[in-house]
């Protein structure tokens, strides 16, 4: 296969098994999921969304986060972990938003980057998801898959990123960060890795990853 055919097998592969694409972190409007996206760093997404209704209930605007005290909002999301740092993050960009967007969550990159505790990936998630701006946040499984099946060298997640946006379609960029978190979850984990369930890495995977991988299963 050429790295063109390896590229339109997979989108295709990832259209076929995700036509309909469930959004990991649960949220109304681009507030609740800004908080939410910064909640799941180092954690997962099934702990933040079992942590966000209890803050959401008490909270799920600027006007009244700010009205909680740091150390009311790190109570309620210390099961998430880095509740210290995430609490300052929340209630100091939610002060932010009232002082500069009248409480409304900015569609710029840029913008959304200058708020305490959202970093590149939070933002580019909030841009795509929250605005439908196209955007390709990288996580754990997509810096993993993009390696596997050979599209990127794996050496970080800037290089992931540039590699995933030159080679896929601008208009898909919003499915496929969101199709290949799924498919990295449902059949290409880090742990507990099967070859046979994961068809794309069988079907495309670099020869280097295939190779360790039946090593690793020799008896």
């Amino acid at each position: 296969m050429t790295k063109v055919e390896k590229v339109d097998f997979t989108i295709k592969k990832l259209q076929e098994l995700y036509p309909v694409i469930p959004v990991p972190l649960k949220h109304k409007d681009p507030f609740t999921l800004l908080i939410a996206v910064l909640l799941s760093a180092q954690s997962t997404d099934v702990r933040v969304n079992q942590i966000t209704p209890r803050l959401f209930s008490k909270a799920d605007n600027p006007f009244d986060m700010v009205k909680l005290s740091v150390a009311e909002i790190r109570e309620i999301i210390k099961p998430v972990g880095l509740s210290p740092m995430k609490s300052k993050g929340i209630h100091g960009l939610s002060k932010i938003l009232i002082e500069k967007y009248q409480g409304q969550v900015p569609k710029e990159m840029k913008l959304l980057e200058e708020l305490p505790s959202v970093g590149h990936k939070t933002a580019s998630v909030v841009v795509s998801q929250a605005f439908g701006i196209p955007a390709f946040p990288v996580d754990t499984h997509i810096h993993r898959l993009l390696y596997r099946w050979g599209f990127s060298n794996g050496k970080n997640v800037v290089q992931t990123e540039k590699d995933a946006k030159r080679l896929f379609p601008k208009e898909l960029w919003n499915d496929l960060h969101l199709q290949i978190i799924w498919y990295g979850r449902e059949y290409s984990p880090a742990r507990g890795w099967s070859l046979d369930k994961d068809i794309i890495t069988k079907t495309i995977g670099r020869k280097t990853v295939l190779t360790a991988y039946h090593k690793n299963k020799r008896p």
